[in-house]
């Protein structure tokens, strides 16, 4: 089973990139293959909605989008691991959802959903913040959800943890760790994720 993986944090080993790696963990264990990205180290411009996907499904801009929309062809499962900036996702990973506008023109308008495969297509969304309020992890999950569902990933599961901040800090969470090793063990069961 193919695992793709967006990594949001710029920040290197901070905490969103630790909870990654214990899901990550888990599905390397059961034998799947990863693919990482960490759209803070590639060349990514932002959509200028210039249109230019509308009748053909496929981007005009040419960068590391490339290999991004290759491996969402081909990938099964899918995680997105983002902090909370401002009550939303890093501008790093927005960057690359954004360009997914030629994935909504080709399942919306061209009526070309990405094939589910064999074993169908799950998706599973980590955030961390140091906020005391849900309202950033609520938005951050509404972007989530509109990308996952334009690649045609029709369910995902949802893990956030708030007032985690200093570089580190999620290594003294009671559970987090815990919870993300489980849900990459979930992410790869053919049963449905649990919407959370």
């Amino acid at each position: 089973m193919k695992v793709i993986a967006f990594l949001g944090s710029p920040r290197l080993e901070g905490n969103t990139e630790l909870l990654l790696k214990e899901s990550l963990r888990a599905v390397e264990g059961e034998g799947c293959s990863v693919t990482l990205f960490r759209p803070s180290e590639m060349d990514i411009s932002p959509c200028t909605n210039c249109g230019g996907c509308d009748e053909t499904g496929e981007c005009i801009i040419k960068d590391d989008m490339d290999a991004v929309y290759s491996a969402i062809r081909e990938g099964e499962r899918f995680i997105l691991a983002s902090p909370i900036f401002f009550f939303g996702l890093t501008a790093q990973i927005k960057a690359l959802i954004d360009r997914c506008q030629s994935f909504w023109c080709e399942k919306y308008l061209l009526k070309k959903p990405v094939p589910p495969g064999p074993h169908g297509r799950k998706g599973l969304l980590l955030n961390v913040g140091g906020m005391k309020k849900e309202i950033g992890f609520t938005c951050a999950n509404a972007t989530a959800t509109a990308f996952f569902r334009t690649i045609n990933v029709p369910e995902h599961e949802n893990l956030y943890y708030m007032q985690v901040d200093a570089k580190g800090a999620i290594l003294k969470h009671p559970y987090a760790l815990k919870d993300a090793y489980e849900a990459g063990k979930r992410l790869i069961t053919k049963e449905p994720a649990d919407k959370k």
